[in-house]
């Protein structure tokens, strides 16, 4: 029997999704299906495909969700994800005292922490640990792990990869809230008309 998907694996693939790095680091090892002959490692697409099912249920359950991204890339997938879900997020640089300092004026306090990369959105990840807030991060091979709850490994550059994984986070997590209808295309997330 053919395994089953989010969505179909062809999908996956167009998108770049399963491209890692070639640097990878040992806590990403379990992740890796295979690693090219020009050194470039690939993801397996059933581990990338049940933590995304996972951490789908398990935002879906915040009642108060940050998602963090300081690349270019991210920001519009993350915008589009946060106007669908109804959270609040931070693009660009992550002011130090967010998560820390009750008088800095955009303080906040959320259930869960949201990072695409836990080495460029390094602070957030530092200030949510402080806090006690579990971590959901998306990483690909060249990602430490430490201090991360759950970890999504993917390729966490690519527009088109970020674009699928907030497609499919949105998506799984209204369906897992009861929410029937989503009428949002994958060029949604990547700012095409």
């Amino acid at each position: 029997m053919a395994e089953k998907f989010l969505v179909p694996q062809q999908e996956y693939l167009s998108a770049g999704i399963h491209i890692g790095m070639k640097s990878r680091t040992k806590d990403m090892k379990k992740f890796i299906y295979k690693v090219r002959e020009d050194g470039l490692a690939v993801l397996d697409l059933k581990l990338l495909d049940e933590r995304l099912a996972i951490a789908s249920k398990f935002l879906a359950r915040a009642e108060k969700l940050l998602v963090v991204g300081r690349k270019t890339n991210s920001h519009m997938p993350i915008k589009k994800f946060c106007e669908i879900v109804g959270c609040e997020y931070v693009v660009g640089r992550f002011m130090p005292g967010t998560l820390t300092n009750p008088n800095y004026k955009k303080f906040i306090e959320p259930d869960i922490v949201l990072l695409t990369d836990p080495l460029t959105d390094y602070q957030a990840l530092k200030e949510a640990v402080e806090s006690r807030i579990p971590v959901v991060a998306l990483c690909d091979t060249f990602n430490e792990t430490k201090n991360i709850d759950l970890i999504i490994p993917c390729n966490n550059k690519g527009k088109k990869s970020l674009a699928l994984i907030f497609w499919i986070l949105a998506r799984e997590i209204m369906k897992a809230k009861g929410k029937k209808k989503f009428n949002y295309k994958l060029e949604d997330f990547m700012g095409e008309k």
